[in-house]
């Protein structure tokens, strides 16, 4: 079982999330909802935890696959539900932007779809949940 504690920090809205080693963050609301933006927002944290799964699932691949990376970086965005409660991811878009030297253009795309259809447990979840989720790769040197 995984167990997460979490203790409010920071104003009204302002807690700190800390996992069994000790690992921690803090989450937050906008002014705007009456937070002092202390922290991540819960909704973006979830675009985080899609970004940290699917980037150990994709280097993890391409170095089984002996792809040797020297850059990899990730820019996702995503459009929620409009006038819902709750509001959900509805599209999600991530760019997976790979650095490596004879980094194989086949084997990274390869490696972002295993990660993104088949083993990104995150992925999955906000699939499940209705989020339509699309992906590009770049490899440059």
């Amino acid at each position: 079982m995984i167990r997460i504690e979490m203790n409010r920090v920071a104003g009204d809205y302002g807690f700190e999330a800390k996992d069994a080693n000790g690992h921690s963050l803090t989450t937050d609301t906008s002014p705007e909802g009456g937070g002092t933006n202390a922290g991540v927002r819960p909704m973006q944290m979830l675009l985080m935890a899609l970004g940290g799964c699917s980037g150990i699932d994709v280097a993890m691949i391409l170095k089984k696959k002996r792809q040797e990376l020297t850059g990899f970086r990730m820019d996702i965005s995503g459009e929620r539900e409009a006038g819902r409660e709750p509001s959900l991811w509805k599209t999600v878009h991530v760019i997976f932007d790979l650095q490596g030297h004879n980094l194989d253009q086949a084997k990274a795309e390869q490696a972002c779809q295993l990660s993104m259809d088949k083993y990104c447990s995150v992925a999955e979840t906000l699939r499940r949940a209705g989020a339509e989720i699309t992906w590009e790769v770049r490899v440059t040197a």
